[in-house]
């Protein structure tokens, strides 16, 4: 076991995490469980702050009745875990996978010694899923099965309701992103890949994040592209493929782009999609453009408090048919954002969830021609109690997404 001192910088204060493992306590004692083991790299960073690469070496937190925070893991990840999270006080570890001794007999052993026999709350119930060629042992082998609680869902639950904190990071976030898809579409021309352009507008947002936060401190960016923008391969009448991923060719005159970026600040996602337009707007782009932004603009109309995601589905669906293009749909209108670049509740039919404050989500359908390309929009919103505020601010009008 090790104890730690630490220097991680976060935009959320450690006065969230604190308040978060406070209402784990009250999932804790409702479910009927006297310590909570979580795998979940986005659980680890909700509850604690830090970021969690998941690999074949099975890793986690534990967190006591009493709200202490034990890091369990590999040793090359201990000390690190613990620099990079405030909340974190002491850790167990084991050398390496698979080792003599497999890892979840070890944690087992450590969680009786934190536990004894009582009852464990568990976002997995399988302790830690199977990454990277890790090979798990079967929960019956380890200890009594009846003694596992999951709680994932109330855990997911607490996430859905963005808190001030969080919602001042995802503005932080769409700020970078808006200014990674500026630039994107300032270095676009023909004869560049897809990548090449990318890969500076990328790059150069990311370094300008750094300056902006301070070279003396370690910034909220947990891997070097954080804050991107890119195509993923939407060229030309590859664009029709919403993933498309990449294409092996340059950028051309006259080209449709699908195009995006993400901030993603301290963790926290959100995403803006857009066309652009390289030279040349045809008529039938500007035709499928208009319906597609008007079509959109109707979704973020109808979004309100106590609506059903599935309502706003709807929307798009009706919009479509009546202007005779839902065969161009190839998807649903959008999704919950946070943590994870998407996240539940959806807009979708099947989706009855309520619309609630404070949620963020997208709202991003799309119109795929065949052999034109596809038209999609993606803004990232926070839902108040009267109306929505979109924070991914960038030009949605034609004129302003040519590039000459």
């Amino acid at each position: 076991m090790h104890a730690k001192t630490s220097t991680a910088m976060h935009l959320i204060p450690e006065s969230e995490y604190r308040k978060r493992l406070s209402a784990l306590a009250s999932i804790m004692e409702k479910r009927n469980v006297a310590g909570v083991f979580l795998s979940s790299p986005t659980n680890i960073k909700y509850f604690t702050g830090m970021t969690y690469i998941q690999t074949e070496r099975p890793a986690g937190i534990y967190v006591t009745g009493e709200l202490e925070v034990y890091f369990m893991g590999p040793k090359l990840e201990e000390e690190h875990s613990m620099f990079l999270s405030n909340i974190i006080s002491n850790s167990y570890s084991y050398f390496d996978y698979p080792g003599k001794v497999h890892p979840l007999k070890q944690f087992t052993r450590w969680f009786h010694d934190l536990n004894g026999t009582k009852n464990l709350g568990v976002d997995n119930a399988s302790l830690y899923p199977s990454v990277y060629g890790f090979r798990g042992m079967p929960v019956s082998e380890l200890m009594d099965e009846e003694k596992i609680v999951d709680i994932s869902s109330s855990l997911y639950d607490m996430r859905r309701i963005k808190s001030e904190n969080e919602r001042l990071v995802l503005r932080e976030s769409a700020k970078w992103a808006n200014y990674a898809h500026r630039l994107l579409q300032e270095y676009t021309e023909p004869g560049l890949f897809d990548f090449q352009i990318a890969h500076k507008a990328s790059s150069d947002a990311c370094l300008a994040a750094m300056k902006s936060f301070g070279m003396d401190n370690q910034p909220p960016i947990r891997y070097p592209m954080d804050i991107s923008a890119g195509f993923r391969g939407q060229v030309g009448t590859h664009s029709y493929y919403p993933h498309s991923l990449s294409i092996n060719r340059p950028i051309k005159k006259d080209d449709l782009l699908g195009s995006g970026a993400d901030g993603n600040i301290d963790g926290y996602h959100v995403e803006i999609e857009r066309n652009l337009f390289v030279g040349k707007v045809t008529t039938q782009m500007r035709k499928y453009h208009g319906l597609m932004v008007e079509m959109q603009q109707a979704a973020i109309s109808a979004l309100k408090v106590g609506s059903k995601f599935s309502d706003i589905d709807r929307v798009i669906n009706s919009f479509a048919k009546m202007n005779e293009v839902s065969q161009l749909l190839l998807h649903h209108t959008g999704h919950c954002i946070g943590l994870e670049g998407h996240e539940s509740p959806f807009f979708d039919v099947g989706d009855d969830s309520l619309i609630r404050e404070n949620m963020v989500f997208t709202i991003e359908p799309g119109l795929y021609i065949p052999r034109l390309g596809g038209f999609r929009h993606s803004d990232t919103i926070i839902m108040h109690k009267e109306v929505p505020e979109v924070i991914t601010y960038y030009p949605r009008d034609i004129d302003d997404l040519i590039i000459d």
